[in-house]
């Protein structure tokens, strides 16, 4: 099972939006040593939407590549088109990926018989352990409880990302799936609770600023080390909040090259952190020692 601090890897970038693969790999060696549990490459936080098929699966190849077994690799292969989602997820799987984490369908708003028959298609069609993701707020669409708990009897749907931050959300699902199925928030700011209310773990976009010190609040918290925990997650509350100041992954990848992993560069329509957030994030991150 997943658990712990997983990071939703961030995608450095050249001036001409080509990845930097240089900067990728300097990237997965820092978080290989710095207690994250797993990677997830081409996530929504790597900018996945940017990416052409033939870049996204180059991308998988060479992530794979370069992470060397040392972590377990997530691949991002979501997609609004059940056809391309499962093109991506093919490719995962070639490359040696140890699961997949497929967001819901965007724009689309499926209906839940939808969402089923989406995710049973990608199931059927590539035997990879699957990871659903449900994250409405940028989705538009919100895959209920009891829907998770039917795809949840897919054998290889193995578990969820699920960023509503809301515990009521996960009691609701943790009483209809078995308990060998990962329950991941992808809600930086409740993951400490989350975790304490039995979540197994997240994955995180402060992680990729300070994975250290978010790896040691999640294993604070599974251990049910709740007062530890809960002052762990608080030296980091405030960054939590200022990585979300813009759209994701906006302010983080702005942290990430403060912290020396690659320029500013971002591909269209996301744009560069605006000036008024720069500071305050700067020194956030100073107080968190990310730089």
């Amino acid at each position: 099972m997943f658990k712990g601090s997983i990071v939703a890897l961030v995608t450095p970038m050249l001036s001409n939006g080509d990845v930097d693969f240089s900067q990728l790999e300097a990237l997965i060696n820092f978080h290989v040593n710095e207690g994250t549990q797993a990677l997830v490459i081409a996530g929504t936080t790597g900018e996945s939407a940017t990416l052409s098929p033939v870049e996204h699966c180059d991308l998988l190849n060479k992530s794979y590549e370069m992470i060397n077994r040392r972590l377990p690799m997530i691949a991002g292969t979501g997609a609004n088109s059940t056809s391309e989602a499962i093109e991506l997820t093919r490719c995962a799987g070639e490359c040696g990926a140890e699961a997949t984490l497929l967001v819901t369908p965007y724009y689309n708003k499926p209906t839940q018989r939808g969402l089923v028959l989406h995710h049973k298609a990608i199931a059927e069609a590539v035997a990879i352990p699957q990871l659903l993701y449900n994250v409405p707020g940028r989705t538009a669409c919100d895959m209920q409880a009891d829907t998770v708990a039917e795809l949840a009897k897919v054998p290889n749907i193995v578990g969820i990302k699920e960023a509503t931050g809301s515990m009521e959300r996960l009691a609701d699902i943790k009483r209809q799936v078995g308990a060998d199925f990962a329950l991941l928030t992808g809600d930086d700011a409740t993951t400490c609770e989350f975790i304490l209310n039995g979540g197994h773990g997240a994955i995180s976009v402060t992680a990729n600023v300070v994975p250290a010190k978010m790896a040691l609040m999640c294993e604070l918290a599974l251990q049910g080390r709740a007062d530890e925990a809960r002052a762990a997650d608080a030296e980091i509350a405030e960054l939590h909040r200022l990585l979300f100041i813009e759209s994701n992954p906006i302010p983080v990848k702005w942290a990430v090259s403060q912290m020396g992993y690659g320029d500013l560069n971002m591909r269209l329509p996301m744009t560069v952190l605006d000036e008024q957030f720069q500071q305050p994030l700067r020194q956030v991150l100073l107080a968190c020692s990310a730089l």
